[in-house]
């Protein structure tokens, strides 16, 4: 199940990544508003697929302090593919949610949560 947690968060760091492609085409081409906001939010998106991305490669390694931002980049996933639907986004909604949805049912697996926990001290 932490494979499909990994998929998931890796899944998501690309869909990031495609996104600030997406901007760096829209921003190119003359259809931002402002030039500046959006190489400001480039900017942030490019270093929050790389968190994303360290993130992944947390899980991957079975590394215990990956579970937390992982479970909150599910919650916080989950909470842009609703906004998504709402505006009518299918194409980038449904395939945010599905993914969210799958990573938090990888994350909070039996074997997942066991694999995933912290060692407990003896003394």
């Amino acid at each position: 199940m932490l494979r499909v947690a990994t998929a998931a968060q890796a899944a998501e760091a690309a869909g990031l990544c495609v996104a600030v492609i997406l901007n760096v085409i829209g921003v190119a081409s003359g259809e931002s508003r402002t030039t500046s906001n959006a190489i400001g939010f480039i900017a942030f998106e490019v270093i929050v697929a790389i968190g994303v991305a360290l993130i992944a490669a947390g899980i991957a390694r079975v590394r215990p302090w990956s579970r937390t931002p992982a479970v909150l980049t599910q919650v916080f996933t989950v909470m842009i593919a609703i906004w998504l639907l709402e505006a009518h986004r299918y194409a980038w909604g449904v395939p945010a949610l599905l993914l969210a949805i799958a990573g938090c049912v990888g994350l909070f697996a039996p074997t997942s949560l066991r694999a995933l926990a912290r060692p407990v001290d003896p003394s």
